[in-house]
Order: structure tokens, then C-alpha cells, then sequence
């Protein structure tokens, strides 16, 4: 196959019910606005520069920092 040809391959749909929400007004249900990995930047380096220097065990206060910011962007921790 070159490199102009595509493989014909199918729509992948991803319901991840730990990405932050969107309520809709249809029912209440909710959709992303961004991934897990995108939210909450400033907690996240503190809570992992904290893990790699001091390890998971002395970092509780920074983790639960991040926790709380994930939940308030509304993922499910």
C-alpha cells in the first residue's frame, strides 16, 4: 500500500465517564469538555514534582489538591 492510500477502517466512539462534563439539556446527561489529561496543569506538576522528589507517601496534601481540582472539572475520582 502506498503512502496516498487509506485503509477504510471504522468509527471509534469513546464514552469515558471520568472526563470532565458538559451537562445537556435533553436529559442531564453530560459530555467531555477535555480530556484527563489536559485538566487541572497547575496541580498536576505540583502533585508530580512533589511525587518524583519526595515519593507518594509525603506528597498527600499535593494529591488531594489535584483530587479536588479533577472533581470541581467534573471527573469522577
Amino acid at each position: 500500500m502506498g503512502l496516498n492510500q487509506a485503509k477504510s477502517q471504522p468509527l471509534v466512539t469513546v464514552n469515558d465517564k471520568n472526563l470532565p462534563s458538559q451537562t445537556t439539556a435533553d436529559n442531564n446527561e453530560t459530555k467531555p469538555k477535555c480530556k484527563a489529561c489536559c485538566a487541572c496543569p497547575e496541580t498536576k506538576s505540583i502533585r508530580d514534582e512533589c511525587v518524583l522528589l519526595n515519593g507518594e507517601e509525603n506528597c498527600s496534601k499535593e494529591i488531594e489538591a489535584h483530587r479536588a481540582c479533577m472533581r470541581a472539572a467534573g471527573f469522577n475520582i
